[in-house]
């Protein structure tokens, strides 16, 4: 790629690659991906548009519109403003970015362990911050600010006594998903027996909050979380080349200079971070982690988990069950009870078409 200007757009005519940029600093594009995902994006704007317009209250396009644009652009009912940008905009905003962000710690999981079945809520992350969030309910009284630190230090120390007991001789694939599998099983126990010692009342609100619901998704608590999310997935560029090394096999990675065990650690941190802090607010939501890689994987037709058609896939997937959720079953219902039975299926799907090629 020597002698060729910044800013230069190369393109082969048998790859799927342009490459943008000069010898110094460039990207690779994949075509595909990037098609994916102004798909994805489209989608994600007509499901916005109606989570923002659908609801108890009637309101036309044109109200929904002005209320977004607001004075002196337009003329806004105070009623359209406070259904509109008070209550229906931080739930769809919370749908797109943590959909995204469970997204991405499920993308780095399956990279880190080359394993399909891989995720947050598979290894016990969702059930140790379930935990850490009884435990605040109890101990803290139910303090709002309480519960949310509670639940991200649950989530947190699960990943952190996961990492220690899978860490002999270096860090195995097989050995952390085995590990994390029984740490989650004994932490689901423990919720189990926290909630039938609570009161009624609170039991019942832990069991709404740990199905996973975007009920909570009020103004204060979506916006600072969401821009934490977002300073987080920032970062994430930064460690897509050891991902996309990590793929590649242990042998090949360290060859090529990788610190296998320092890189898989901090990628895991990140990962562990994505999934505290929305859980914290939206509580465990099963299964977008675990299928939205995938699914972006075979949508793209990647060897690898392609990470931006990922964020795409799972922002789309949440929002589209959270709508599911609150206007087409009959009873409102958590957005995780809908994520599940979706989740279910793919879990299905995906361990009879492995069934299919071990054979």
């Amino acid at each position: 790629m020597s002698g060729v200007d910044p800013g230069r757009v190369r393109e082969s005519s048998r790859s799927r690659v342009r490459v943008v940029g000069g010898e110094r600093a460039h990207v690779g594009l994949d075509r595909r991906e990037v098609r994916v995902c102004v798909a994805l994006g489209l989608v994600a704007l007509v499901l916005g548009f109606v989570g923002l317009w659908a609801g108890d209250f009637p309101l036309t396009p044109g109200e929904v519109m002005g209320a977004l644009v607001g004075p002196p652009f337009a003329v806004v009912e105070p009623i359209a403003y406070t259904v509109v940008v008070e209550w229906h905009l931080p739930r769809v905003v919370a749908a797109l970015v943590f959909g995204a962000s469970l997204a991405a710690s499920g993308a780095i999981f399956q990279t880190v362990t080359r394993n399909p079945l891989a995720s947050p809520d598979v290894m016990g992350l969702a059930n140790g911050s379930f935990t850490g969030m009884l435990l605040g309910l109890v101990v803290l009284g139910g303090s709002w600010a309480g519960v949310m630190a509670a639940a991200l230090a649950g989530g947190l120390l699960t990943a952190a006594a996961i990492y220690v007991l899978a860490l002999r001789d270096g860090l195995r694939d097989f050995r952390f998903i085995v590990v994390g599998i029984g740490v989650s099983a004994f932490l689901a126990a423990t919720n189990s027996w926290i909630l039938l010692r609570l009161d009624v009342e609170t039991a019942l609100f832990a069991s709404a909050w740990g199905a996973g619901t975007l009920n909570n998704a009020t103004a204060g608590a979506v916006w600072p979380t969401a821009a934490v999310v977002v300073l987080l997935l920032l970062v994430l560029p930064t460690g897509a080349a050891t991902l996309r090394q990590i793929e590649l096999g242990d042998d090949l990675a360290r060859a090529t200079g990788v610190a296998l065990d320092r890189h898989r650690l901090l990628l895991l941190l990140l990962a562990v971070a994505l999934v505290s802090a929305v859980t914290t607010v939206a509580g465990p939501i099963a299964f977008v982690a675990l299928a939205a890689p995938q699914i972006a994987r075979r949508i793209v037709g990647s060897s690898g988990i392609p990470l931006g058609a990922t964020l795409a896939v799972g922002a789309v997937l949440l929002l589209a069950a959270d709508l599911v959720a609150q206007h087409v079953v009959p009873l409102t219902v958590p957005v995780g009870v809908v994520t599940v039975v979706i989740g279910g299926a793919y879990l299905t799907w995906l361990l009879r078409r492995e069934m299919r090629t071990d054979r």
